[in-house]
């Protein structure tokens, strides 16, 4: 018998996108669906639009409560065994959930079905597309540590599992499918990796938390780093890898905050010292130059010589 899935949209003031995001659910080639949309008190003309589509979906509508109350609301009016959330700017491509349900018969197990998603840079000229691939390995805690588990749509998530860990938190203002990934990875639930990508997750603004409240997010992403650790310590599960990647993700935030609040960043760095005083940074965020620097001078120098560096390298180039 070929299980349902409820692909639920949550809507708050997306009159520009809420048509093509429910198109692209009614156009799954998954053949047991139902497409359900609550909208979040919109102010704009979405709740005209989703009523077009009266008889073919289910809605409902009410007063403004935020996008993980209109999440919970979903999962209540949900009759499928198996969950695809859809945010109203965001769309789908139409093999998505068939191929992650393929995914399913010989990974039975799972919980939650992630894969890469296709970011979609969007501006008044043009809509730029660029494919997020998940980076190996795909140890789960690693990816949580290092923001790469993708966002929400990309994922088919096991209604049950939800459930289990008390659903989405209402009065988490940002990081919310990450703080959800977290509870779901304490309480044991098993992840399957597929690498279809059919999720298309549309950037266009600065009006959200994450665009708007920086350092709300940093915040709030420092407080699932520092669980997470807590966790895999007290397991005894607290591997060099992901032990380093937590660390990395803090000294990330750490450089950015730096451009701001000097007393922030030095704040998380005292983080890492007490995590691990050996750590030692790699990647796109520390290159061979900085490394050297930070290894000999320390962060806050090493953050200074690349302020006196900076204005150099980011000047624009004069042509003759």
């Amino acid at each position: 018998m070929t299980q349902k899935v409820s692909i639920l949209i949550p809507c708050y003031n997306a009159q520009q996108w809420v048509s093509q995001a429910i198109e692209s659910a009614l156009a799954q080639t998954w053949p047991e669906k139902e497409v359900i949309v609550v909208d979040d008190g919109s102010t704009d003309h979405s709740l005209e639009i989703i009523r077009r589509f009266d008889g073919i979906i289910r809605w409902e509508t009410g007063p403004n409560q935020g996008g993980n109350v209109a999440r919970n609301r979903l999962l209540e009016l949900a009759r499928g065994d198996w969950l695809q959330y859809l945010d109203a700017d965001d769309y789908l491509l139409p093999h998505k959930i068939t191929k992650q349900m393929e995914f399913l018969v010989g990974h039975s197990q799972s919980d939650i079905v992630f894969g890469p998603i296709t970011m979609e840079h969007w501006s008044e000229r043009e809509a730029k597309r660029e494919p997020l691939p998940i980076p190996q390995p795909h140890d789960q805690w690693v990816l949580l540590a290092r923001w790469y588990l993708p966002q929400t749509g990309a994922c088919l998530w096991r209604k049950k599992a939800i459930l289990d860990v008390g659903g989405w938190k209402p009065d988490q203002p940002c990081c919310q499918e990450h703080e959800l990934y977290l509870r779901l990875l304490i309480a044991g639930r098993r992840f399957g990796y597929c690498d279809a990508n059919g999720a298309v997750y549309r950037q266009w603004g600065e009006h959200t938390v994450c665009k708007r409240n920086k350092p709300e997010v940093r915040r709030r992403r420092l407080e699932i780093e520092q669980q997470a650790e807590d966790f895999l310590r007290d397991r005894n599960e607290l591997t060099t890898e992901r032990h380093w990647a937590i660390n990395m993700a803090r000294f990330e935030m750490a450089r950015v905050a730096w451009q701001h609040d000097h007393v922030e960043a030095s704040r998380i760095m005292g983080i890492i010292r007490r995590s691990q005083p050996d750590f030692i940074p790699a990647g796109d965020a520390a290159p061979p130059g900085y490394r050297i620097a930070f290894r000999v001078l320390g962060f806050r120098l090493a953050e200074t010589v690349a302020d006196w560096r900076r204005p150099f390298f980011s000047a624009p180039q004069q042509t003759a």
